[in-house]
């Protein structure tokens, strides 16, 4: 399984009543294992994250460029990758 890391896009599965809907999020924290999780049982637990989600009235930014070195604010970028 694929580790978490910031800025990965993922689906959230809502909570709301009725049927569930599937929406696009990013995550935007990764957590901790809670207290007294050993190395070994880590691999069969997931970790908490906090994602935000897009919902069809967030506000969205076009024509948005890509800047990979300089990172200026308004910018795109790639996430960084993190081995496993």
């Amino acid at each position: 399984m694929a580790k978490p890391t910031v800025g990965r896009i993922v689906h959230y599965t809502s909570r709301a009543t009725g049927e569930p809907v599937c929406r696009a999020a990013i995550i935007t924290e990764v957590g901790a294992y809670p207290p007294g999780i050993s190395d070994g049982d880590k691999a069969n637990i997931a970790v908490p994250v906090s994602v935000t989600v897009f919902l069809p009235d967030t506000t969205f930014h076009d024509c948005v460029m890509q800047s990979e070195i300089g990172r200026e604010g308004g910018t795109w970028h790639w996430p960084e990758r993190e081995e496993s």
